[in-house]
């Protein structure tokens, strides 16, 4: 029964990012959620076992949300920004006390995590598409990312091209990134890590 109801959820899921992708497709980055393939290469990426705040930008239909949650420890916060009104109502019927839905834009992460009262993340997962938003809209959310991680926190982006990378490393440095093909479409992991003088190396914990 457990396994029909989870195949059942990821069937609405599928519908429900295709209907969204049509509607918004420069907000939505696929046409399907992550498969599990994925959010599990996510999960490792960001060290979300000993992570006690999380914040996760375009949580979608909240696969990789409830990944996060089943991995985080019990006294962690995921905070969860989404720009698009119908996801963020998907992901406030998650029932987790760990978890902060928010409607709002990923530029805005430092005020946001000021008004739940959140330190800074130890890690920031994103699958918002850098590749359709404008460069300067791109630059702006890295940059406010770069600013406000703990330090060794790990920014983590999942995206079917490379120009996070391309935006990223003038702020970040070089990148670490590893392809995950059991997900349609094929989708490359990239991963930073913050250093404790405030500088960014690519981490080695993958």
């Amino acid at each position: 029964m457990a396994n029909n109801t989870k195949n059942h959820v990821r069937a609405n899921g599928r519908q429900i990012f295709l209907q969204q992708f049509l509607k918004h497709p420069l907000q939505v980055g696929s046409i399907i959620p992550s498969s599990r393939f994925l959010e599990r290469r996510i999960i490792e990426a960001a060290g979300a076992d000993s992570a006690r705040v999380i914040v996760e930008l375009g949580p979608g239909t909240g696969g990789t949300t409830h990944a996060l949650l089943n991995a985080m420890p019990s006294d962690a916060r995921l905070l969860s920004i989404e720009l698009n009104n119908f996801f963020h109502n998907v992901i406030s019927q998650i029932n987790d006390d760990r978890l902060i839905p928010h409607l709002g834009s990923a530029c805005d992460i430092h005020a946001i995590l000021a008004e739940y009262d959140l330190g800074a993340p130890d890690a920031v997962i994103s699958g918002i598409p850098f590749s359709t938003m404008s460069r300067d809209m791109g630059t702006r959310i890295i940059e406010s990312v770069s600013s406000v991680l703990a330090p060794r926190g790990r920014f983590v982006a999942y995206q079917t091209r490379d120009r996070v990378a391309t935006l990223c490393r003038p702020i970040m440095g070089s990148e670490q990134a590893e392809m995950e093909f059991f997900n349609i479409p094929p989708t490359r992991i990239y991963q930073w890590q913050k250093k404790v003088n405030g500088h960014i190396h690519p981490s080695q914990a993958v």
